[in-house]
């Protein structure tokens, strides 16, 4: 196959949630007999990554690039702040989380020649109110679609795959983990969400939420809808998850309708150790831009991937293998991108986990127009701290 036209992608960022951290390893600020409190959660990573990418042009000429990093990994690092109030049968709760850069002092990198450029994100902030109806979600959160694909990879905590050709080599901002090569990134949107109850394991996530424009004088004259159902069940001496999630939104330009829509789904069994997990998507006119969701295009544009892990925890440590793939079809060139993973992660103390990773990344297309091949082969350490 040949390879896909070169574009940078200054990237905004893939910044993850870590809903897994957010009030489950929280620090309590205030606690009162009434039923407040408030609490403060967060997490600070680092890595060093040492890259050699080869790149080969449509006419054969290849160039090979050597790049040490020291940088964020797939989480950027973050402060949340939590409240919580009893009213009754009902509680009232909100977060707001705020997201840094931290390679911001180089002006090649976006920097200003004399200082720093921070980028201060804030990815979530919103007011939950839930009973024993389930619960309602007003504010700016992570969306639905693939959602728990992004959740459930088990390099969350890690580095993953850092492409030339998206520009995350040099980027100023994260690593991508297996956005773009397994899941597309559930970007974060304005939206009004409700959650069941637990139903016999069974949950329901539906919102709608802020459309994304197809272009500056689209029209978007309905919501974007989004829905995830999840499923958890235990069983001696293990678990399984299994989930499916989706999102449709639709956009006119010059009286010609374009339907935006996908599919995603896996499934995570825990046993004796070991965890595997299966997941995937399937989208139509999204996530063909770097993997992001808030990009949306014309619904021939064509895009599928999957990821597959296995991982093998003893004591405070966890093994990883790793491979995820995704391609887009836009009817003219189609582009596959994969990653190739193997992870040792260690928890050193609570809260402090230390991170060695090998990525093989490589991408390919039919485009004999432009760049044909990118394999990009990464070494990072680094360390993980949360609280």
């Amino acid at each position: 196959m040949k390879m896909t036209k070169r574009f940078k992608v200054s990237l905004i960022t893939a910044t993850l949630a870590m809903a897994a951290f957010n009030a489950s390893a929280a620090v309590e600020l205030y606690n009162n007999d009434e039923g407040m409190t408030f609490t403060a959660d967060g997490l600070i990573n680092i890595f060093y990554s040492s890259s050699d990418t080869d790149m080969t042009d449509a006419a054969g000429a290849e160039t090979n690039s050597k790049q040490s990093r020291v940088r964020t990994g797939f989480l950027p690092s973050y402060i949340g702040l939590n409240s919580s109030n009893q009213v009754g049968d009902y509680k009232v709760a909100t977060r707001s989380s705020f997201w840094v850069t931290l390679s911001d002092t180089d002006a090649s990198r976006g920097a200003t020649a004399a200082g720093t450029q921070t980028g201060i994100d804030v990815r979530q902030f919103y007011a939950t109110v839930s009973g024993d109806f389930g619960e309602v979600l007003l504010g700016k959160d992570f969306g639905l679609f693939n959602r728990a694909n992004i959740f459930g990879d088990e390099l969350l905590l890690g580095y993953g795959q850092t492409s030339n050709t998206l520009g995350l080599v040099d980027g100023g901002n994260v690593s991508f983990g297996n956005i773009a090569t397994g899941y597309t990134y559930a970007f974060p949107k304005a939206q009004i969400t409700y959650r069941t109850p637990d139903m016999s394991g069974f949950k329901l996530a539906v919102g709608i939420m802020d459309p994304n424009k197809l272009s500056a004088d689209s029209d978007e004259d309905m919501p974007r809808f989004e829905a995830e159902l999840t499923y958890d069940t235990t069983f001696d001496e293990g678990s399984l998850k299994a989930w499916v999630n989706g999102m449709s939104q639709s956009s006119e330009v010059a009286g010609v309708d374009q339907d935006q829509s996908g599919v995603g789904y896996g499934v995570n069994v825990k046993f004796s150790g070991v965890s595997l997990t299966a997941s995937g998507f399937s989208a139509e006119g999204v996530g063909h831009v770097a993997g992001l969701d808030q990009f949306v295009g014309a619904d021939t544009i064509d895009t599928d991937g999957y990821l597959v892990q296995a991982s093998y925890t003893m004591g405070d440590n966890r093994f990883v293998l790793s491979y995820g793939q995704s391609t887009i079809d836009d009817n003219a060139v189609e582009t596959e991108s994969s990653n190739t993973n193997i992870s040792y992660f260690r928890t050193v103390i609570p809260g402090v986990t230390v991170v060695a990773e090998l990525n093989k990344t490589e991408i390919d297309n039919n485009n004999a127009l432009d760049l044909t091949a990118e394999e990009n082969n990464v070494i990072s350490i680094g360390a993980v701290v949360t609280f």
